[in-house]
């Protein structure tokens, strides 16, 4: 079964991962990341702290956080950020 998904609880834990990884990065800079849930593929978050309405905060979301989901968790479809 090439077209397998991977269980929920595993698929999170994966991107959990991911995003624990790159926490202390984002900490640097003065915000931090929530991961809210994983949903049909997509990863929801809540950038917090400096990162949120930063004017930045796309930028980092698309170029940092969803590059390195995609590479280590490529079953995702991409990040959404949310409020």
């Amino acid at each position: 079964m090439a077209d397998a998904q991977p269980a929920p609880a595993l698929l999170e834990t994966r991107v959990r991962d991911v995003i624990d990884g790159l926490r202390p990065y984002i900490q640097a800079d003065g915000g931090d990341i929530e991961l809210v849930k994983v949903e049909e593929g997509w990863v929801h978050v809540r950038l917090k702290g400096a990162c949120r309405g930063c004017p930045h905060a796309a930028m980092t979301l698309q170029h940092g956080v969803e590059r390195h989901m995609r590479e280590r968790v490529p079953e995702i479809h991409g990040v959404v950020n949310v409020p």
